[in-house]
């Protein structure tokens, strides 16, 4: 069910961000946009878990879908007039409402499961979720089929995004709360009791000291959107025509889909060790950055801003589907997608490995959303200043490259094969009666 309200609200909002600033010809007010967004993401994020707690999952994820709605009304209309303040309000409070959507989404995924069905149940998300980019690319590509110059989309395509964007809000008051959650084994999903902002702060400052090698992942935080601006404004918004961006992101978001249910498999395999796991999942993660980024390298060397800007090069024509070479820049494309997929897999992998506490669980994805956020506002801020594609492009490698290194203490020292109950309590108000299923030994007696 979370699923499929990130299907109808992050997934389409994610294929019209696929087109290339936001579905317009220019990227700049999409940017600038996106850094007004993820600026509050990265704050609201790491207070979401508050709201989370306080308000329950249905009614929490209700209002981040909202917030989705409004964005996509204020790109329609700003095709129509110049509303820069009603743009830069709808990235704002788009960003405050996803904050709450991804860590009520996040905290679900990573504390519901047994802990070794967390792999599989990520592939179960993430795929259906960009199932909702595969369809919201459908419509792009259906509307604009016959459009081979690089234009803005049509309004109908704008207004197919806002009618599934407000069904996705609609459907999350259909869920229920996950404090009635029981797991098949009897088990119940650990709550953190009675949130306030003082204690959502004081649950940050003791996950960091409960572990505080989770420092150490803040660099894959970071990175982990960092390169959806190079990806979709400087390779498929920039170089293609209007119906090749959209079959550009439909295929990016269909190996997404593949990618996310091998990974998310391979993760949970239950022959092999979790901490061997974690390990080889780490060193593919590697090679895959070393190959599938260099073949970007080769690629990107081919043009710049100014040879792409039909004002400062009117011999510049897009590429198009029918256009010689097109093959090989979309098999590139598909291993970007594949490689996104591998990367948010992974590190929702790693924290779900860390604890099973969903007190913790919602700490560790408040930093993460939190620090991804800023890593996107941050980037989106550089591509509206037109840093050059070639700085962008190298920002990527060398920022993924590096945090993996960075993150590899933790993979070896910190991901054991099991997590004790008793360490997972550790440092939290919740006792082992809350977790262990009715009519356990143990329980009775407990208060």
């Amino acid at each position: 069910m979370v699923a499929f309200v990130c299907f109808m609200c992050p997934g389409m909002f994610n294929a019209l961000g696929g087109l290339g600033g936001g579905g317009k010809t220019d990227p700049t007010l999409a940017d600038n946009m996106n850094t007004a967004l993820y600026s509050a993401f990265a704050v609201f994020g790491f207070f979401g878990g508050t709201f989370v707690n306080k308000l329950g999952v249905k009614w929490t994820l209700a209002f981040g879908g909202v917030g989705y709605c409004i964005y996509a009304i204020s790109l329609l209309v700003s095709v129509h007039a110049s509303v820069a303040g009603f743009n830069l309000f709808a990235g704002t409070w788009l960003g405050i409402c996803a904050g709450l959507l991804w860590t009520a989404q996040g905290t679900i995924m990573i504390s519901y499961p047994n802990e070794n069905q967390k792999g599989r149940y990520f592939a179960w998300f993430w795929g259906i979720f960009n199932m909702g980019a595969v369809i919201g690319s459908l419509i792009p590509l259906g509307q604009n089929i016959h459009v081979t110059s690089n234009s803005t989309v049509s309004d109908g395509t704008y207004i197919a995004f806002i009618i599934l964007m407000f069904i996705g809000a609609v459907l999350a008051l259909l869920l229920c709360n996950a404090s009635d959650i029981i797991r098949p084994d009897g088990t119940r999903v650990i709550l953190m009791k009675s949130p306030s902002w003082q204690s959502e702060l004081i649950g940050l400052y003791e996950t960091i000291k409960f572990e505080p090698f989770v420092i150490l992942l803040f660099p894959m935080f970071f990175s982990s959107n960092w390169f959806y601006v190079y990806q979709q404004n400087s390779i498929n918004g920039a170089h293609f025509d209007t119906r090749t961006k959209a079959l550009n992101s439909l295929l990016y978001y269909l190996a997404q889909i593949v990618a996310a249910v091998i990974w998310g498999y391979c993760l949970d395999i239950e022959g092999v060790r979790r901490s061997v796991r974690a390990k080889a999942a780490l060193g593919v993660l590697f090679v895959l950055t070393m190959v599938i980024w260099g073949g970007g390298y080769a690629y990107e060397k081919g043009y710049t801003r100014d040879t792409v800007n039909p004002k400062l090069n009117p011999s510049f024509v897009p590429t198009d589907w029918k256009t010689d070479g097109y093959v090989g820049v979309m098999f590139l494309y598909i291993f970007y997608g594949l490689y996104d997929a591998a990367w948010q897999a992974t590190v929702y992998w790693f924290m779900g490995a860390l604890s099973n506490s969903g007190r913790r669980s919602a700490n560790y994805v408040g930093f993460y959303k939190g620090i991804q956020s800023a890593g996107a506002a941050v980037v989106n801020n550089l591509d509206a200043r037109k840093l050059s594609y070639k700085k962008e492009f190298i920002s990527n490698w060398v920022l993924l490259s590096i945090s993996l290194v960075v993150a590899a203490p933790v993979i070896f020292l910190k991901i054991r094969d099991h997590v004790a109950i008793e360490d997972d309590l550790a440092g939290t108000d919740e006792t082992i009666a809350d977790v262990l299923p009715q009519g356990h030994p143990e329980k009775e007696g407990t208060v």
